[in-house]
């Protein structure tokens, strides 16, 4: 089908369109309704477009012919198929459960670090789905295990792990014949399914590649494909190259382990089911099971540290979303993009310009407004290496002492450059110095002031952020120095309700919230405020054994009020015009922060 079907189309008098999902090479997805309302995932089949390999004996599409005679808790639901006529073709329907909730891809590129306990439960509800496949009486291989196509569903009080996309599914007994593979993430394929030869132990291999990459936020043996433009055997080749390598353990902020012995069990499962060999994987997935029990003991005698112990305090390379995190902000973001991530990612370009990235910039404004998480999220959108310093980091009951640590954590970070420090409550690092201040204290500014020099130059950039700009020592803020500051002031209508969606996405959450009234009944309320409103209300919703509805929601707002007054948000919208007058910021300012204009 050259274009998607249009809203209200009517397929085989069942079943009418109500939005369009994606398109596939041989099949679209839409969200439908049956005559009584009920909502169902829809995939047309365009039949001139399937692979031979793609359809039985009796020629119907394998992936529906499987999905009939499956059900299992784990794997999509069955609900009906059949033939349809539109302008003169054939297709094939698949009708399947609505499934309201995110795949583990999506999870994870928002930051969205996976516990130990959570990364068991994920697996062991796959490893159950797959078991119910491979014990079929004639075991079915799905060969398309990955994290796009496990689905984490929210809508009943538990979360349920869902395995979908049985397009590559074949029998056992025909897995060494001619396979259609167009398509396949060659990550998560075993060494041996690129020769055509795929088994139960080729969907355990996949497994260990998706736990890995719940752990470390890549595919075990990753290459970047991007300087390449290569067929896909190309790619497989330079892959197969490349395990020949020992699998790394990255040293990502990822998943948390509560002990050293848990965390080597869980680094052995992923090995025994990544091991190239099919003969030293798991027999079966509930022997794989058994393992995430502890029921059956592996670990990993060495593990990969980080180059050195430098290099494993000051590295914090985050796995987020970056800037799609933020809601709002959108002028302070396009300032920082030309400002910052251009000149670090288009380094040559801007030298020919005589241009750096700046030495550091200055978020100040009411407690609570996201300035933190602000300067976290710049550094996901970068890529950078990250580190955050509160002033009780640097603190030292040795003369001197402080002055050591601010000179050490400069070096640091411009022998790991580019590399962003994240000041917090900045005025307690460089106040202002007066008689009163004794000499060592005034010695730690004036240190702050010699690494602050220039420091863009050397690849360092300083994000500091406060509450009180009025008390920093006005040295530290000259050009060179941090060059630029901006005011964060609380979200705004259209931010509150980007605020009240980022935080109810990842919970179990009733159909029609009602985001724009939410956002009306916040005025004034910041955005650690939201947080501890969706907070309470999945706490309530908990309590109760349901889900997060309106209701839940009103009657939390009733019982909350923002955090800052009114006269307390007076207050720093004088700070900040006595600030930006200390300054000299004659000219016409921008509004930056939480603004929809």
């Amino acid at each position: 089908m050259k274009s998607e079907l249009p809203k209200k189309t009517f397929i085989d008098s069942k079943y009418y369109i109500q939005f369009f999902i994606s398109k596939g090479k041989n099949s679209d997805s839409y969200r439908v309704k049956d005559k009584d309302g009920h909502p169902y995932f829809l995939k047309l089949f365009d039949l001139s477009k399937l692979h031979r390999t793609q359809f039985d004996s009796e020629g119907n599409v394998k992936e529906i012919e499987f999905l009939k005679k499956i059900a299992h808790e784990n794997i999509v639901s069955f609900i009906d198929s059949g033939e349809w006529f539109y302008q003169n073709e054939r297709f094939s329907y698949l009708v399947l459960e609505y499934i309201s909730g995110e795949n583990l891809t999506q999870i994870s590129r928002r930051n969205r670090l996976f516990s130990a306990y959570e990364v068991k439960i994920i697996l062991k509800a796959l490893l159950s789905g797959l078991h119910h496949l491979h014990t079929q009486e004639m075991a079915i291989l799905h060969n398309n295990v990955r994290p796009e196509n496990i689905i984490i569903d929210y809508s009943n009080e538990k979360k349920i792990t869902k395995l979908v996309d049985f397009g590559y599914a074949r029998l056992f007994r025909n897995s060494t014949k001619v396979f259609y593979r167009e398509g396949l993430n060659p990550f998560y394929l075993a060494p041996e399914c690129f020769n055509n030869i795929f088994s139960i132990k080729s969907d355990i291999f996949s497994v260990g590649a998706t736990a890995y990459y719940l752990m470390f936020g890549l595919p075990p043996w990753y290459l970047d494909l991007s300087d390449y433009q290569l067929q896909n055997e190309n790619v497989e080749d330079l892959i197969e190259e490349r395990r020949k390598r020992p699998i790394e353990y990255l040293e990502f902020e990822g998943v948390h382990f509560d002990d050293e012995e848990e965390h080597s069990q869980m680094l052995g499962i992923v090995k025994k089911a990544l091991n190239t060999d099919p003969d030293e994987r798991f027999t079966d997935c509930l022997e794989m099971i058994l393992a995430l029990d502890g029921k059956i003991k592996l670990s990993v005698s060495s593990i990969i540290k980080a180059k050195s112990t430098k290099q494993e305090e000051i590295a914090i390379k985050k796995l987020g979303g970056g800037f799609k995190d933020i809601a709002g902000m959108q002028a302070l973001k396009e300032t920082l993009y030309n400002d910052v991530i251009r000149a670090i990612n288009e380094k040559e370009l801007y030298q020919k310009y005589g241009l750096t990235i700046p030495n550091g910039i200055l978020l100040y404004g009411p407690p609570g407004c996201g300035k933190s998480f602000f300067a976290q999220k710049l550094a996901e959108e970068i890529g950078c290496n990250f580190k955050i310093i509160k002033p009780s980091d640097l603190a030292s009951i040795y003369v001197h002492g402080s002055q050591e640590k601010i000179g050490k954590l400069f070096d640091e970070a411009m022998a790991n450059a580019p590399f962003f420090l994240n000041f917090e409550e900045f005025d307690a690092f460089v106040p202002k110095r007066d008689g009163a201040q004794s000499s060592h204290y005034s010695a730690e500014v004036n240190e702050f002031l010699t690494q602050l020099n220039n420091c863009g130059e050397r690849g360092v950039f300083v994000i500091a952020t406060t509450n009180q700009p009025l008390l920093i020592d006005t040295a530290v803020l000259r050009s060179g120095r941090i060059d630029k500051s901006f005011y964060i002031p609380p979200p705004d209508l259209i931010a509150r309700q980007e605020l009240f969606k980022i935080h109810l996405k990842n919970r179990p959450i009733d159909f029609g919230i009602d985001y724009e009234k939410l956002s009306k009944m916040t005025e004034n309320y910041v955005s650690s405020d939201i947080n501890l409103i969706v907070n309470e209300a999945a706490r309530q919703a908990l309590m109760s054994n349901e889900i997060i509805t309106q209701k839940i929601l009103d009657n939390t707002l009733e019982n909350s009020k923002p955090s800052i007054g009114l006269e307390d948000l007076s207050k720093y919208n004088d700070v900040r015009n006595l600030f930006e007058g200390n300054r000299n910021q004659k000219n016409k300012r921008f509004e930056f922060g939480f603004t929809s204009e």
